[in-house]
């Protein structure tokens, strides 16, 4: 079952996205509840018997998205499946539940990005018919 979260799923949501982008879950409970009272952000769990086992966060972006042409556009931010639930089409599924609030809010294109050695979400982006758009190298100086 995919549910859209709300207040009370934030301890879940926050374990799983503790997972993904590593602790403290404190943090993400802060970060996810801010997005949860947004009305340009959403956050799906996928449930199986009754265990929270994944979560995609995903968000409206009005800035310059690389390879769109419109604005706003939705925007995969993050999607994570407990390791042992792996290829069953939760991932699709999450993903599917983004793109239709997307839809459902009059966005006409969806974006997302992932690190360049990141070879297992590049797969899963290429998988759901993903197009790249571009790859690119960021730099950093301290002044």
């Amino acid at each position: 079952m995919i549910k859209q979260a709300e207040i009370t799923d934030i301890n879940a949501a926050a374990e799983l996205a503790a997972l993904l982008y590593g602790p403290p879950i404190e943090k993400h409970k802060e970060e996810l509840t801010a997005l949860l009272v947004s009305n340009r952000a959403r956050i799906f769990l996928k449930y199986e018997n009754g265990m929270p086992i994944g979560f995609a966060q995903c968000q409206l972006r009005g800035d310059y998205v690389e390879g769109t042409s419109s604005s706003p556009v939705g925007y995969l931010e993050g999607i994570f499946v407990r390791e042992r639930y792996r290829h069953k089409g939760y991932a699709r599924e999450l993903l599917s539940a983004c793109e239709q609030w997307a839809k459902e809010i009059g966005c006409t294109e969806f974006a997302s990005d992932c690190e360049l050695t990141n070879t297992d979400s590049f797969l899963f982006h290429e998988a759901m018919r993903f197009t790249e758009a571009n790859r690119i190298i960021c730099f950093t100086k301290k002044l």
